[in-house]
């Protein structure tokens, strides 16, 4: 079919202008038509051009001859007009719809790294290339994370399950027998990969905490208190000293069990990466309308090109968060997500190797939806 339901937007165009214009011309040779002789009458009278006579038809057949011509040339001229700004932005919008919808269909193949650019053809085309742009962007963002995390769930993975396989092929050949040390190393592996689907679920939980915050009034001196003395045990034996300093007085508006797990983590951290008699301190400062966590240790720090990306999935730098210590390469990442879900923000400094790190968290302490309406009490 090659009807009008399919045709172009450039023929639409022309076919909408091609009828106004039209329209335009009927009218005016309709009001042409019925005002303009008796006002030209008019004046012919007041020239003193008698009624019905010769020089008065003449006159008003003049008139009608100019006034039809006149229309049909400015008609005629408009058309002609109208087919070249038409055909011209017709064939702009053609190619910049037809960028976006090839665009579209490549991004429906899974090429997510396609861009358009604006056709500059007035910022509401341009805001839909912006916004197709960054939508695409998205997409990439998202898939690129996608395949990570499945490759780092597999090597995550493939070591606990390689390590049992051994172990069981092993047991299987009589090579070794269940004693003590073998089974403790097939329920450390199993207790491994226990730990790391727990974080993972964690993480994903983290990850949409904007659903699941609930906060409230607490007292952040007895949050460090309560974060502490979970970690106290493990932190006495591995030798590792822990102290606390608050000195804030004012409750905190935050999920005080999400704002935990956010510490928790750290403290964790800090402990796998600080030997035996190193030392570790948690505070609790006021940042202007703000609140600072801080967790300091002296332990293995960090080199500054893995600074940037403590905080992604997964990620492990050899003299920071090495696979010995124990760590799944999740923690600090939840403890990103949940800060980021409070509306605050976390980051990292260290010196280098062995010059320690320093984990700083900062939450508003009061949401900004209750900041002009609700007072600490």
């Amino acid at each position: 079919m090659n009807g009008p339901t399919n045709w172009g937007i450039g023929r639409r165009l022309l076919l909408a202008q091609t009828l106004v214009l039209l329209a335009g011309g009927v009218a005016t040779w309709v009001v042409a038509l019925v005002v303009g002789p008796p006002l030209f009458r008019e004046h012919l009278r007041m020239a003193g051009v008698e009624d019905n006579s010769n020089e008065q038809f003449h006159a008003e057949q003049a008139y009608r001859h100019a006034t039809a011509l006149s229309i049909a040339v400015a008609i005629t001229i408009a058309i002609l007009l109208a087919f070249v700004v038409t055909a011209y932005l017709g064939r702009r919008l053609q190619r910049s719809i037809t960028e976006v919808s090839a665009a579209a269909a490549t991004v429906a193949e899974g090429r997510y790294d396609i861009r358009v650019s604006p056709p500059g053809l007035g910022h509401e085309f341009d805001d839909l290339a912006t916004a197709f742009n960054r939508m695409a962007g998205r997409l990439q963002a998202v898939d690129s994370t996608r395949r990570q995390l499945f490759g780092d769930l597999a090597h995550e993975i493939r070591t606990p399950v390689s390590v049992l396989e051994a172990y069981l092929e092993a047991v299987e050949d009589s090579v070794k027998t269940l004693d003590p040390q073998t089974i403790a190393m097939l329920r450390e592996q199993t207790g491994r990969l226990v730990r790391f689907a727990a974080d993972t679920a964690e993480l994903a939980q983290a990850e949409d905490a904007h659903v699941g915050i609930a906060p409230g009034w607490l007292d952040i001196g007895e949050l460090v208190a309560a974060v502490s003395a979970a970690v106290a045990g493990r932190y006495a034996d591995k030798g590792v000293s822990l102290a606390t300093r608050v000195t804030v007085a004012d409750p905190l508006w935050a999920d005080r069990q999400r704002l935990a797990q956010v510490l928790g983590n750290l403290l964790d951290n800090a402990l796998r990466h600080t030997p035996a008699g190193g030392h570790v301190s948690l505070a609790a400062t006021r940042c202007g309308a703000d609140v600072a966590f801080t967790v300091v240790d002296d332990g293995s720090g960090i080199s500054p090109e893995h600074l940037p990306h403590v905080f992604e999935r997964f990620y492990r730098a050899d003299t920071a968060r090495d696979r010995k210590s124990g760590g799944s390469g999740i923690g600090l990442a939840i403890a990103k997500a949940l800060t980021d879900a409070h509306g605050g923000h976390i980051n990292v400094d260290s010196g280098g190797p062995g010059q320690g790190a320093t984990f700083t968290v900062t939450v508003p302490r009061v949401a900004p939806a209750t900041a002009h309406g609700a007072t600490a009490s």
